[in-house]
């Protein structure tokens, strides 16, 4: 009887330790549900950071194929502008060339070409075409001095020779001389004067209407 009487309070304690620390059946079932809802969750999660982590591959690979799409159109464009350079450089080659054979009857060193044009950024480019009209002729030295003459606010003007230093020569057969003018402000160039000089005479002498 002690012995069943002890038993019957033990299984009561347990009872009711039980009941305190709230381990019901349906409690259980509760923390069975939770522990697989979490477990769920997790697995969820694994499988979001496995589609972000594919996306950010993706997003990479494509930034990446971005890059070098651009790098590439932007070696393009530098290559296109060169090549643009060297055809407008040809053609001014061509236009001088093709005035290269001596004028019959001219003697010594002349001026045979002019040319002169605005640029984009007020300056005033110029080229000059020297030419020697015989064979294997010396080393020709001397300079060239230039002229502008226009209009300045709307009145006559002709460049200082303080503003335009002369260009030293040094050709043999022919050579071409080109340089740029800073034109003054408010300034409209109407004409541009060559002159070719050897040892302080003129050589030879040219102008061209702009």
């Amino acid at each position: 009887m002690v012995i069943g009487f002890c038993g019957a309070i033990g299984l009561w304690a347990f009872d009711f330790g039980r009941e305190i620390a709230g381990i019901e059946g349906g409690t259980q079932n509760e923390l069975v549900a939770l522990r697989a809802q979490v477990a769920k969750m997790g697995s969820e999660l694994s499988e979001m950071r496995s589609q972000r982590d594919e996306a950010q591959s993706v997003a990479n690979t494509a930034n990446t194929l971005i890059t070098t799409e651009k790098v590439s159109s932007e070696k393009i464009v530098t290559q296109l502008k060169l090549l643009e350079d060297e055809n407008r450089r040809l053609k001014s080659d061509l236009g001088f060339f093709e005035q290269l054979t001596p004028s019959l009857g001219v003697q010594g060193v002349t001026i045979r070409a002019l040319q002169a044009e605005m640029q984009a950024d007020g300056k005033l480019r110029w080229q000059v075409l020297l030419i020697q009209a015989k064979k294997n002729p010396s080393e020709f030295v001397g300079k060239l001095e230039l002229s502008f003459t226009g209009l300045l606010a709307g009145k006559p003007w002709l460049s200082s020779t303080d503003s335009v230093p002369s260009v030293t020569v040094k050709i043999g057969q022919y050579g071409r001389i080109e340089g740029l003018y800073e034109v003054p402000p408010q300034a409209q160039i109407k004409s541009i004067t060559v002159k070719l000089l050897e040892d302080g005479k003129v050589r030879s002498t040219q102008s061209v209407k702009l």
